[in-house]
């Protein structure tokens, strides 16, 4: 199975403020912090031959989402050749890894195909395709493209209703991706707080142990002496 990825490009955004308000060495910084945001929340599609079997296994394809976050899978089916189009069929599952939650459930997927889910908990979500065949080895191309928070939204829509220029809309692109970030910083705090709690609480348990083992070795120490000392005093071989 040949498995190849391709990522969108990045576009950068030039503004043109009077002179009086924003410097030069300021519109500098401001473009690349913008570029950084974009380079940070870019969006990765894939696109991959899956072969039919009459016992397949799904291929999943893993991405890590906090909760409360939309997700929107593209998924475009388009068999290797249409006269086994009926023999085939592409089953997709949007499942997460930690709480084994099943968000959606497709079966014999056609054409292009749009799914939406709201997460539930911070967790990876993967995106499960199978190839369900009455034959083995047909072919059908995926291409998988998935978009999760700030990313999935529709900002053309937005922009349409609340009448928003082009900057405008970059703008807030940008302030949701820049408070995702934020949300995943904060999360990862937190996940590093409760390692670090882990990791203390594991190192004074170890601590507990090692002490208890050693009183239990010196204790049986001097047991073996004991014994000792009356073994040899029975044999008479000590006073």
């Amino acid at each position: 199975m040949m498995l190849s990825q391709q990522v969108r490009g990045t576009r950068w955004i030039h503004t043109a403020p009077p002179p009086d308000t924003i410097t030069p060495a300021m519109q500098s910084v401001s473009l690349w912090a913008l570029a950084l945001l974009v380079l940070c929340a870019t969006v990765h599609a894939i696109k991959f031959e899956l072969e039919s079997s009459r016992y397949p296994k799904p291929l999943c394809i893993w991405n890590y989402a906090l909760a409360d976050t939309l997700a929107i899978v593209s998924i475009n089916v388009v068999p290797r050749d249409e006269r086994t189009a009926a023999d085939q069929s592409i089953n997709v599952k949007v499942i997460d890894r930690t709480h084994h939650n099943i968000y959606l459930n497709k079966v014999n997927l056609v054409g292009e195909t749009r799914l939406a889910i709201n997460t539930h908990h911070d967790a990876d979500l993967g995106v499960c395709i199978l190839n369900s065949g009455k034959r083995d080895h047909l072919v059908s191309d995926i291409d998988l493209d998935v978009h999760l928070g700030g990313e999935a939204i529709d900002y053309n829509a937005i922009a349409n209703q609340e009448s928003l220029s082009g900057m405008e809309t970059e703008l807030r692109k940008l302030s949701e991706i820049a408070d995702e970030i934020l949300e995943e910083m904060e999360y990862l705090k937190l996940r590093e707080i409760r390692m670090s709690d882990t990791h203390m609480s594991t190192l004074r348990r170890v601590h507990g142990f090692s002490w208890f083992f050693i009183l239990v070795i010196i204790a049986l120490g001097a047991w073996q002496v004991h014994h000792l000392h009356g073994f040899f005093k029975r044999k008479y071989l000590i006073d």
